[in-house]
This record gives structure tokens, C-alpha cells and sequence, in this order.
């Protein structure tokens, strides 16, 4: 069997894929309803700050991670020796790899079942009954949410088993331009509509008194976690297929600025329209799947709309659910010298299994709760607020302590600058202790 190591073909490939696997349901489903439960404009800026002084510092450490060591997440952390007690770091975040995926495909399930709904018209036919009723229905059905839970990670599966090059690279190619086109011509249409000005004073006015509710900065960090995709070995993986002439400051630059505009333009086609039809824009995660179907239906053209929306939210679950099977693959493909194609069946047949009590956690398992959260909300709320945050603690530990201070400034491509210092101490410093900060808050908040 050939081992040799895959890598992206060009740096516009690898912008592409990483932005792929960035952006998805956290930049739309996600986004839109966090940014609405935690006043718009205020929450904004907290989430704009934790991208620049948390997410890109961890981005580019990752990366360096990733590429340096050309292996897989796990034994990634054990540049300096092996076994190393800091691959632990590795392991926590192929596992919230997998349990983010669980729950993430159930979600992208549902986004399928409604643009199927919506091309097909009978999303569109249950508005005269109750847009609610149609939604609890079916996530409350005892096969239908897992049904669709497993088309969607068959379709992942399928790419994934084409590998970096033919299946991931090649997808996200066509993907992203098309995604972008999409969002922005739905934005551009939000914005005609009357009434559309108050949504982007929503969006972009802000209210600085929510600002001291401790829990925006626990959502806005978990929200940059959750969609610039830190904290889940996601770039160590997909940096173990960069060649050294890739620049890794620009890359991640990139990649976080794509989707950062990805998710404020996703704000401007759905914020706009919910305000100028009387929606509500903190209804939470029901917000992508009963307040907008209501609002489409208002709209002229609405329903051609909804179709569009919902094809734009199944394609973007499935760009960053690829991402998120990749990093569990790599490990059993590197770890274990597996084939491909047998690494993603085993991977993505477990990740479905673990998958299942989330698809049912509105319907036969709704009595089971966890805190006060549902088994679902539980995971996602978990994954984002606690694991994916001590995750990102680790990786700044390792390489602004762990590592030596030369040999970081060399691998990100920084040498010994001022900028590459800077990088440095934001990584050894601010990003733990705001992040431990948050933590400890996140807690009180379970």
C-alpha cells in the first residue's frame, strides 16, 4: 500500500477546503440564532474580538502543529518526543471531532429534509396548518431525523473516501464559490425589503449595555470556536497537508477573514428579512427551521427563495462535516496504516451510532436531559462552552511553552519578529487566560 502523504495542490486549493470546512451551519443556523439571543450588534463585537485575539493566534498555531509534524492530530503533539503526556491534547480533539459531527449531521439532516421539503412543496403546504407543528413532527418522528442524519453521512463519507486531493480539495473547488454566490444574492434580496434597515441596526448598531452579561462572552467565544473550527485538531489535520511554501500567517488570515464575512453576510440575508416580516430574531436554533419558512412565505418570490436558502445551509453542513470526518480518518489512516475508504466506513458507522440518541432527542428521548439541556443541545453546548475551549488552552500551552521560541518563530513562518512575538505572547498568555476566564463562566451557565 502506498503511504505516501497527500498535500494540497496549490494554496488557493487549501484556502478553499479550510474555508469549506470553517464555514457551515455555525456560520448560518448557529450564527444567526446566538447573534439573536445575545443582542446583535454587541455580540458582534465580542465574536469579531475573540477571531482576531483567540482565533487566528490558535489558527496559525495549529497549523504550524499540523504541518510541522505531516502526521495525523494525535502524534502531532509529540514533535520533541513520543509517547508525549501533551498528544492528550490530540486525542480531546479528535473526540470532539466525532461528537461535534454526531450531532452536527443531525442538523444537516434536517436541512436536507427542508430543502427537499421546499423544492418538492410540502414545506410549503403545511404553512396553512402551523410552520411549528411541521417542524416538531418530524424531529419528534421515531425514524425520520436519523434516516436523514444517515443520508447526510453518506454523503459526507463519500468525499471523504476520494481523499484530500480527488474528494476534499476537488468538492470544496466548486462548493464555496457557489456558496458565496448564494449568500450574497439572498443578502442583496433581504435588503430590498421594507422594514429591512432595522435588521442591520440589529446587526451592526450596537446596544452596549448587553455587554455586561457575562454570558455574551461565553456565546461569542463558543460561536468562534464552534465556526472558525479551533479546538477540534481541524487545522492541525488539514495543516498536515501543506507544503512549507504555504505561508502560514496569510493562510489563516484568510481563512478567518472568509469566514468571518461568510457568517456577517449570512446575518444580512436573514436578520434583514426577519425584522421587515415580523419575525422574531432571538426564537434560538428554531430560528433557520419555523420563524425563516414563515418569512419566506411573506416574501415575494419567497418560496424560490427558501429553496435557495435551504440548498445553501445542506451544502455548507456538508463542507464542514467533510472537515469534520477528515480529522478522526487521518488518525486511523495514519495511526493504524488503514485504507481509506475502511477508515471513513468504521469511522463514519461510529460517528452515526453515536449520532443516533441526538437525532432522537426531541422525540422518544426527549424525558432525558442533561443539566437543563436536552441530549443534543447538552452536546453542542458541552462541545462548544467546555471541550473545544480547554482544547484551545492546550494548544496555546504547548506551543507558547512547550516549544521553543525560535523553533515556533520558524515553523509559522513569523522568524524572529516583532508580529512573530506579538503572535507569540498572545498564544502563551491572553489566549489561555481569557479562555480559562470564559470557561469558569461557561460553567455557571450549564
Amino acid at each position: 500500500m502506498n503511504t505516501a502523504r497527500e498535500q494540497w495542490t496549490s494554496p488557493s486549493g487549501f484556502v478553499l477546503a479550510t474555508v469549506g470546512g470553517a464555514v457551515g451551519l455555525g456560520n448560518i443556523w448557529r450564527f444567526s440564532y446566538v447573534a439573536g439571543e445575545n443582542g446583535g450588534a454587541a455580540f458582534l463585537f465580542v465574536y469579531l474580538a475573540c477571531v482576531v485575539l483567540i482565533g487566528i493566534p490558535l489558527m496559525i498555531a495549529e497549523l504550524m502543529i499540523g504541518r510541522h509534524a505531516q502526521g495525523d492530530a494525535i502524534s502531532s503533539f509529540e514533535i520533541h518526543r513520543k509517547p508525549s503526556p501533551w498528544n492528550l491534547v490530540g486525542w480531546l480533539g479528535v473526540i470532539a471531532a466525532c461528537f461535534l459531527l454526531s450531532y452536527y449531521a443531525v442538523i444537516a439532516g434536517w436541512a436536507l429534509k427542508y430543502f427537499v421539503g421546499a423544492a418538492t412543496g410540502a414545506l410549503w403546504s403545511a404553512a396553512a396548518a402551523d410552520y411549528g407543528g411541521y417542524f416538531r413532527q418530524f424531529i419528534s418522528d421515531r425514524a425520520e431525523p436519523v434516516a436523514w442524519q444517515a443520508v447526510a453521512l453518506a454523503m459526507t463519507m463519500f468525499v471523504v473516501a476520494g481523499g484530500v486531493r480527488h474528494g476534499i480539495e476537488r468538492v470544496n473547488r466548486l462548493l464555496i464559490p457557489f456558496l458565496a454566490v448564494i449568500v450574497v444574492v439572498l443578502a442583496g434580496y433581504a435588503l430590498t425589503l421594507p422594514g429591512a434597515s432595522n435588521g442591520v441596526t440589529f446587526l451592526f448598531a450596537p446596544d452596549w449595555a448587553v455587554l455586561r452579561e457575562p454570558k455574551v462572552y461565553a456565546a461569542a467565544l463558543g460561536q468562534a470556536f464552534f465556526s472558525l473550527g479551533v479546538g477540534m485538531a481541524f487545522f492541525v489535520t488539514y495543516g498536515s497537508y501543506m507544503p512549507r511554501t504555504f505561508s502560514l500567517p496569510a493562510s489563516a488570515t484568510i481563512v478567518a477573514v472568509g469566514d468571518t464575512l461568510f457568517a456577517i453576510v449570512a446575518g444580512l440575508a436573514i436578520f434583514p428579512a426577519v425584522f421587515a416580516l415580523g419575525g422574531n430574531p432571538a426564537a434560538g436554533p428554531e430560528l433557520a427551521f419555523i420563524t425563516l419558512p414563515q418569512v419566506f412565505l411573506k416574501m415575494p418570490g419567497g418560496t424560490a427563495i427558501g429553496i435557495v436558502f435551504f440548498l445553501l445551509l445542506a451544502t455548507a453542513a456538508l463542507t464542514s462535516m467533510v472537515a469534520l470526518l477528515e480529522i478522526p480518518v487521518a488518525a486511523m489512516t495514519h495511526r493504524r496504516r488503514a485504507r481509506r475508504w475502511y477508515a471513513t466506513a468504521i469511522t463514519g458507522g461510529c460517528v452515526f451510532l453515536i449520532g443516533v440518541p441526538s437525532a432522537l432527542s426531541y422525540g422518544v428521548l426527549s424525558h432525558v436531559r442533561i443539566g437543563s439541556h436536552g441530549i443534543l443541545d447538552a452536546i453542542d453546548f458541552g462541545v462548544s462552552n467546555f471541550l473545544l475551549p480547554t482544547i484551545g488552552i492546550g494548544t496555546a500551552l504547548y506551543v507558547g511553552w512547550r516549544l521553543e521560541r525560535t523553533f515556533a518563530l520558524r515553523e509559522a513562518n513569523f522568524e524572529v519578529s516583532q508580529i512573530g512575538i506579538g503572535w507569540l505572547w498572545l498564544v502563551r498568555l491572553l489566549v489561555p487566560c481569557v479562555i480559562l476566564g470564559i470557561l469558569v463562566q461557561s460553567i455557571g451557565a450549564f
